[in-house]
């Protein structure tokens, strides 16, 4: 097997419990194609005859969706730049106030900008467009309201003329309106990077409901809602999807520590989940669906130097060491597979996935923390894997750029090109764990770890930890230290280009410091650590506050008394 990004295999669609004749995603492929790649229509492509959809068809009823007719050539009449667009699409539309078509010679407005729709797209390629009735032309500039006095066809200029009142013509005006706001679903929304992605959007201007089962430990920023709920809820997502323009799909489960271990959940929340998120969009009418996938669903113990999307295929699914690697591979090819879907109102449903590896940024709740317990535990005396094993990390703030430059990239306006597409994401930068992680040791106070182990030794450690935990947890949790996966996520070479993303995307990666990060976490920590201290010393204080009144209550109580002697 060799699937490709824009290619997933059938293993997904048998992976996920269904046969090539029952899955939706082989089904829309067409009733011959399998459930092998459906090839995304490329920009400017006609429509399928009585297919009604395309990319050249506008997506559903919504006109600011931004899956818009592709781009034809612009005329040569029309001077300036196009509609300014928005974060994830046009922001500014254009309104004909009365229906005259702009001719020659006319000043042109934000209409005449707009792409012309295809031909066999008919008058009602666009969601409640109508006929223009028919007026007479409105001249431009250049081009006189009365007749020429050369022209021979007015009167003389001898002649008397009577002073006479012109038609009543139908003047064809454009006014620049702004869009209607739009509004995006972030699923996994109260988790690190799906608050830090809303926030991002809702900044901009864009009205984001972040969904999860978690509330954010954060403030919401204006323009952001709440909403608690499962993504495996169909009625919950199906009322949130209402008018949204763009999901991004950030939600899972299983990433590290003992929730590795959680088969059954892993699988209904990474599977089941992502495949009701697909089915939702496309009966809703959603043109955009952007996937937070992982390095993982490509890497599974064997190194990989400078992999890209062509030359790495998927880690075959009955070889994978963890649960949460293998399902996010199945999602993987499950959101990639949908690309293409038509929908019920026109249009077809766009979708992309990119592949972060470990993420890393300020208020990180995940690894940094897990990693520093580990180091004021002193269960990091030792250090495995070779001095020259190289990995990935993004910077949360970058891995948000990217996610807002794919979603742009499924529009019209950007060609449509990041359809059917997946991207690598990272910081463009390849370290060395031990030495990547030298500030967090400094800054907690702790030397480096010294003592080489064996990789073998700590792999079988793992092993065992694994197996104590599934024994021991009908009784009580024992977290592993460390998982099989993490250990060859830390002792195997695994690094991946994002030279796609930047040139089909535009993503520029900005640098940043983990010792920034580091610093902020320490810093974070000690007010805490005082706040809390503070607290261990108040709650003794208020004991003996509480003692004394009630005594005082007591004897004050016993003087009341009459006296019985």
């Amino acid at each position: 097997m060799k699937p490709s990004p824009a290619g997933p295999s059938a293993e997904a669609c048998k992976a996920a419990g269904q046969d090539e004749k029952s899955c939706p995603m082989c089904q829309a492929c067409g009733d011959s194609a399998g459930p092998g790649p459906k090839p995304a229509p490329g920009p400017g492509s006609g429509l399928a005859s009585g297919s009604g959809s395309g990319p050249g068809a506008v997506s559903g009823p919504r006109p600011d969706s931004g899956a818009m007719s592709a781009p034809g050539p612009k005329p040569s009449t029309v001077p300036g730049p196009g509609p300014k667009q928005g974060i994830l699409g046009p922001e500014v539309r254009s309104s004909t106030v009365t229906g005259s078509s702009p001719v020659t010679g006319s000043s042109p407005g934000p209409a005449a900008m707009s792409p012309k729709p295809a031909p066999s797209q008919g008058p009602a390629s666009g969601a409640g467009s109508t006929p223009e009735p028919k007026t007479a032309p409105v001249p431009g500039p250049g081009v006189g309201s009365g007749p020429s006095r050369d022209s021979g066809t007015g009167p003389k200029t001898s002649e008397p003329t009577a002073a006479s009142t012109p038609a009543p013509q139908q003047k064809a005006q454009t006014a620049p309106t702004k869009a209607p706001r739009q509004k995006v679903l972030v699923t996994g929304g109260g988790g690190y990077l799906g608050f830090s992605l809303g926030s991002t959007l809702a900044r901009s201007g864009i009205y984001v409901i972040l969904l999860d089962l978690r509330r954010p430990q954060w403030e919401l920023c204006p323009g952001t809602e709440f909403i608690q709920a499962d993504v495996r809820d169909e009625a919950a997502l199906y009322r949130v999807l209402e008018g949204v323009d763009c999901v991004f799909h950030v939600a899972s489960y299983g990433m590290s520590g003992a929730e590795k271990l959680q088969k059954e959940k892993i699988e209904s929340i990474n599977v089941g989940g992502t495949k009701l998120v697909i089915d939702v969009c496309v009966r809703r009418q959603v043109p955009r669906l952007v996937y937070t996938s992982t390095v993982n669903v490509a890497f599974g113990g064997k190194p990989i130097e400078q992999g890209n999307e062509d030359s790495v295929p998927y880690f075959p699914l009955e070889q994978h060491m963890d649960h949460y690697s293998r399902t996010k591979a199945i999602a993987d090819q499950l959101i990639l597979m949908a690309n293409g879907t038509p929908l019920p109102g026109g249009g077809i449903l766009r979708t992309c996935v990119l592949r972060p590896p470990g993420i890393y940024g300020p208020e990180e709740q995940r690894h940094l923390p897990r990693v520093a317990g580990h180091i004021k535990k002193r269960l990091f005396l030792f250090r495995f894997g070779g001095h020259k094993t190289r990995m990935n990390w993004v910077h949360v703030h970058n891995l948000v750029q990217a996610h807002v430059l794919a979603a742009e990239a499924l529009t019209a306006a950007k060609a449509y090109v990041a359809s059917g597409q997946a991207y690598y994401i990272n910081d463009g930068e390849s370290v060395n764990l031990f030495e990547w992680m030298a500030p967090l040791f400094e800054k907690l106070g702790y030397s480096q770890p010294w003592l080489q182990v064996p990789t073998s030794l700590v792999y079988l450690t793992a092993i065992i930890m694994e197996y104590l935990h599934l024994a021991l947890r009908p009784l009580f949790s024992l977290p592993p230290l460390l998982t099989r996966s993490e250990v060859c996520s830390v002792a195997v070479t695994h690094t991946f280009q994002i030279a796609k993303a930047r040139t089909q995307l535009g993503y520029a990666p900005e640098k940043f410091s983990f010792a920034d990060v580091v610093e902020h976490y320490v810093q974070s920590t000690r007010r805490q650590h005082r706040s809390s201290t503070v607290r261990t010393l108040l709650l003794p204080l208020l004991w003996l506050l509480l003692l004394l009144g009630l005594l005082a209550l007591a004897l004050h109580f016993l003087d009341l008394q009459p006296s019985v002697f």
